[in-house]
């Protein structure tokens, strides 16, 4: 054995020895509890980040611990390799946005393997290939076939110089974050998928979903947004009935005016003739649709002089449109009730309507004001004529009842969700596999045209998709009737890829979306791990598509993934310098040179390059915007990547932010020496190691056993039901410390500390796999630590001879006694009062009350 660690020699040989035995090549096998752990898949943009690093390497120490359990364990990877980053990539490289995914691909790939990242590469997939995307096509035509699929026009954000439909997201104040310019909202068609089908079903089940955060379970929970309310109508001369869903019927008799969207139907019709409400809904084409902004931006309005008649009294109210309602959420029209709703008080005050108050406060003694802002709470009805003092739930079901009499509404559910528009006017994506026919409509691609291939040799300009003008894709033939037909050009968003590849995964079958053997075997997942930035439409679509694999029968099970684990972000510190204009040159902390006070803050900080002073702005997430990302390459080619698994699994639990510090690192790669220089120095003393007698030990000896299975113990629990791999790892060291305080030559001494080694050694080796590999074989172990099962704990090394307790008198310490630690009451009483410094204490006293907490402490009163 070599002296010195020296991962840069050690870690490629032992990665050779994974790939070269197929270590991490999974097989169905009937006979074995599965384990599938799976970590969100990445986009290939090219270098691994932290936040990748800590993602993948909290799946492999979960996959690593399993497989010691004895489970068969699959950990696969591919990529998430659609999307707008890689058109990005096209217009600013020149290069094919094909050609640029895959040079990554493959680039990244290596990176992960320098990792040690135990991953089955056979199963890999790359969602941007056609053997995946296919599949994914060929299950659309399915599910238009079952009516689950249908085409609308859609209000969207629609840039008009790159020609694209924008995310909220994307709306940067009111710009196209790429091109800059004026979004526009526009109806386009858009393809959707109906899961709103699946609400119930959805809600429901996330009661089954146990090992999940809480935290996403509510975030879902609020997305689905299941309420129960009444659906009800306001009668317009020249138009007919306008439809409302409200979940305060309570407050109907407090309605002042009834408000729509710039969408609605209505205000269309007002337009014609009103050239100033056209203006208004053409400035309203461009504003902000954001939830966050909804509620923070000014309310705008204008009347469209027309009345709707009260469902219920009968009398007229104005109807305005309104910026804060929205076409896409319900009917696009909503009754205002100022009193009693802030959004609709503040656009009541600003356009001088009324504000009529029907709800009191349940204490008839508790004063609103609304002078000042609406009172939204629940409470007793008044101004309501013979609903006055009913509660909520009365009047609730009084109002829907007498609504219903009148054929004016009905009690309904209703929900926030809505309906999944997949379809994309980008290049970069997997056709949807339709045939747009002018005699027969839209008709489903038929599965032995399958795939449409997206062509990847393009001119890519970015305005527009290029393939809406390739007619050489485009124009094709009607599979109903034979006549000219053009191809769909826009593409599925690349949640369509994402939403069911941890299914793909456990097929390897390229003739089928899936096999059902080998799904049902692997899935559901049972460890999944990923940022909770996708706690809503990734892991909901995810979901879904589940379901939708279930009903057409590939897979068994309800839901994709029993339990999630949502991995915090990776923070650095930030350094920047203010340019002539104000802004912030953002400069990176490896540039940067830094002195601390004792408390670690930054007292001082210059640019390594001309020694000028930068200012700090604290931690912030590692991000390109910021500079402050650390190269995962930088820190393995120094290091070592042991070191920066350790150190990524010790600095912080891994649902919380990690906090990237150099010291830290030292001190994760000083660790690894020292563990190296201890089974060192073991291994330097001549002869056999003799097999352990725990009958034979000393105290000494069964002190350092007992700390060794009370590790083993605690880092058991550690990683399998608490996943706290920090304390795991803090427990390892403790071990490490005390056997380097062991010093014992002896036979049994040292069968006692190759004991402890061993341990130390398989607890670590699902987090620093390769010196934890090379270890375990210079500890003289033939077989492979791969698949060494995991340490087993023995409890009776961990039942204590002797105890060390305290002895206080009046309740201060005066003692220490040391007794068996089986001693009944009287034997540790007799002890306590025998030691001469509790005699001290209670000479000339009487004893007034004598207290034994067992192993722990004696307290004796005097007075």
């Amino acid at each position: 054995m070599n002296e010195q660690y020296k991962p840069q020699h050690i870690e490629p040989e032992v990665q050779k020895h994974w790939v070269d035995n197929q270590s991490f090549k999974a097989t169905e096998d009937q006979s074995k509890e599965k384990f599938y752990c799976l970590s969100m898949f990445p986009y290939p943009s090219g270098r691994l980040h932290m936040g990748h690093v800590r993602n993948y390497t909290i799946g492999d120490v979960v996959s690593r611990y399993q497989r010691m359990q004895g489970k068969n364990v699959l950990q696969p990877m591919g990529w998430d390799a659609f999307g707008l980053p890689a058109e990005n990539a096209a217009l600013k490289n020149n290069v094919p946005p094909a050609n640029w995914t895959y040079e990554n691909i493959d680039y990244m790939r290596n990176q992960l393997d320098q990792m040690g990242f135990g991953y089955d590469w056979s199963r890999e997939v790359a969602t941007c290939h056609p053997s995946y995307y296919r599949w994914e096509q060929w299950f659309f035509t399915r599910l238009m076939e079952k009516g689950l699929v249908y085409k609308k026009d859609s209000e969207v954000n629609w840039d008009p110089v790159d020609q694209t439909v924008l995310a909220n997201e994307q709306v940067i104040d009111g710009r196209g974050w790429r091109s800059g310019a004026l979004v526009e909202r526009k109806k386009i068609p858009q393809w959707f998928l109906k899961i709103t089908d699946y609400a119930d079903e959805l809600l429901d089940d996330l009661d089954k979903l146990e090992e999940w955060p809480e935290q996403v379970r509510t975030m879902q929970r609020n997305w689905i947004g299941r309420s129960e309310g009444v659906e009800l109508s306001f009668h317009v001369d020249g138009f007919g009935e306008l439809e409302v869903f409200t979940t305060r019927p309570d407050t109907l008799l407090g309605v002042t005016y009834v408000a729509v969207a710039p969408g609605h139907p209505l205000v269309q019709q007002a337009a014609t003739n009103n050239a100033e409400l056209a203006a208004f809904v053409s400035e309203s084409k461009n504003m902000k649709v954001a939830e966050a902004d909804m509620a923070t931006m000014e309310k705008k309005g204008f009347a469209l002089g027309i009345e709707a008649t009260h469902p219920l009294t009968g009398q007229k109210v104005p109807v305005w449109t309104a910026n804060f309602v929205l076409m896409e959420y319900g009917s696009g029209a909503v009754m205002s009730v100022p009193a009693h709703d802030q959004r609709d008080y503040e656009f009541a005050k600003k356009y001088g309507l009324p504000i009529k108050q029907v709800i009191r406060p349940a204490d008839s003694n508790t004063p609103i004001n609304l002078d000042e802002e609406a009172f939204t709470e629940k409470g007793v009805l008044v101004n309501s004529g013979s609903f006055d003092e009913l509660d909520f739930d009365v009047a609730f079901k009084a109002i829907a009842s007498e609504l219903h009499s009148k054929g004016k509404g009905k009690i309904t559910i209703n929900y926030r969700l809505r309906d999944w528009g997949v379809s994309r006017q980008r290049y970069w994506g997997t056709p949807i596999p339709v045939i747009n026919c002018d005699s027969c409509g839209a008709v489903p691609v038929p599965e032995d045209q399958l795939p449409v291939v997206l062509p990847v040799d393009v001119t890519f300009d970015g305005v527009g998709s290029p393939i809406k003008k390739m007619d050489s894709f485009k124009q094709t033939t009607c599979p109903k009737c034979g006549g000219a037909a053009e191809r769909e050009t826009d593409t599925f968003d690349t949640f369509m890829e994402s939403s069911w590849y941890y299914a793909r995964y456990a097929c390897r079958n390229a003739e089928s979306m899936l096999e059902p053997e080998a799904a049902n075997y692997w899935l559901p997942v049972n460890q999944y791990i990923g940022g909770i930035e996708h706690a809503i439409l990734h892991l909901l679509y995810s979901r879904f598509f589940h379901k939708l694999m279930r009903d057409e029968g590939l897979v068994n099970s309800d839901e994709p993934f029993e339990r999630l684990l949502c991995q915090g972000m990776v923070l650095a510190d930030t350094y920047y310098r203010e340019d002539d204009n104000g802004g912030k040159i953002w400069i990176s902390p490896t540039e940067v040179k830094v002195e601390r006070d004792e408390k670690g803050r930054v007292i001082k900080a210059v640019h390594i390059a001309d020694g000028e002073a930068v200012e700090s702005a604290g931690m912030g997430k590692m991000s390109k915007s910021k500079n402050n990302g650390i190269d995962p390459q930088v820190m393995i080619d120094k290091y070592g990547a042991d070191t920066v698994r350790l150190f990524m699994m010790f600095a912080a639990p891994p649902e919380q932010s990690l906090e990237w510090s150099d010291s830290g690192v030292e001190g994760a790669h000083r660790f690894l020496r020292r563990l190296w220089k201890l089974v060192y120095d073991h291994l330097q003393y001549p002869g056999e190691i003799v097999a352990l007698d725990p009958d034979s030990l000393d105290d000494r000896q069964k002190e350092l056993r007992r700390k060794t299975h009370e590790t083993i113990k605690k880092v058991s629990d550690d990683i399998e039901r608490r996943q706290t791999f920090n304390t795991a790892i803090a427990a390892v060291m403790e071990l490490s410390n005390a056997i380097s305080r062991f010093v014992d030559a002896s036979d049994q001494g040292r069968a006692v500390v190759r004991e402890a080694l061993s341990a130390a050694v398989q607890l670590l080796a699902p987090i620093v796999p390769h010196i934890t590999h090379q270890l375990w074989a210079d500890l003289g172990n033939s077989s492979n630590l791969l698949d060494a099962p995991w340490p087993v704990v023995d409890e009776s090394a961990m039942t204590l001879a002797n105890v060390q307790m305290v002895v206080q008198v009046n309740g201060k310490v005066r003692g220490k006694i040391t007794v068996p630690a089986d001693s009944d009451e009287s034997i540790v009483l007799h002890t306590a009062l025998a030691d001469e410094g509790v005699q001290r204490h209670l000479d000339g006293k009487t004893i007034r009350k004598q207290i034994v907490v067992p192993n722990k402490l004696v307290n004796i009163v005097v007075g």
